[in-house]
């Protein structure tokens, strides 16, 4: 969690996230697409967040990277439309996992999120229907939120 009202005293924690949630699998899907080319069929999975479409203000630069592989998604998905390549974007909400406890519990989050099975859950269910944008959960509230009425669903996290 960077907070900018501190300067630049912790950036270097939304570097590292920079680097994991974006630059990375910008690099990887560089490396990887030409190969997966070749195959008959191959498929391109991110994860993105429900935070890509209403942020919330704590977390800034988190919310940035997510919504920014949203767009990656987006973008790659038209480019690669008339290739083998399938690109999907799982959209999950807040996941119990070992992974963020530490932040939750500094931010007293008491939402602990959904289990990581309903996640593979979900998941594995639509990519069976070939739906390309998987909101999972309170994701899809985030994302039709969003597009309906992005001022409310803000404030209403961000209160």
């Amino acid at each position: 969690m960077v907070d900018f009202k501190k300067g630049i005293i912790n950036l270097s924690e939304g570097e590292n996230e920079i680097d994991i949630n974006l630059t990375a699998p910008i690099h990887l899907s560089a490396y990887f697409i030409p190969d997966l080319l070749k195959q008959k069929d191959s498929a391109i999975i991110y994860i993105s967040s429900g935070l890509a479409f209403v942020p919330i203000a704590v977390m800034p630069v988190y919310c940035a990277t997510k919504a920014a592989m949203h767009s990656f998604s987006v973008s790659i998905r038209h480019q690669l439309r008339d290739t083998s390549i399938k690109v999907f974007e799982v959209i999950p909400p807040t996941v119990d996992t070992e992974l963020d406890k530490g932040a939750r519990d500094e931010r007293g989050q008491e939402d602990k999120g959904i289990p990581p099975s309903e996640v593979a859950k979900e998941t594995l269910k639509s990519l069976e229907k070939d739906e390309y944008e998987i909101a999972i959960g309170m994701a899809q509230n985030l994302r039709m939120g969003a597009r309906n009425n992005p001022e409310k669903i803000f404030q209403s996290i961000n209160h």
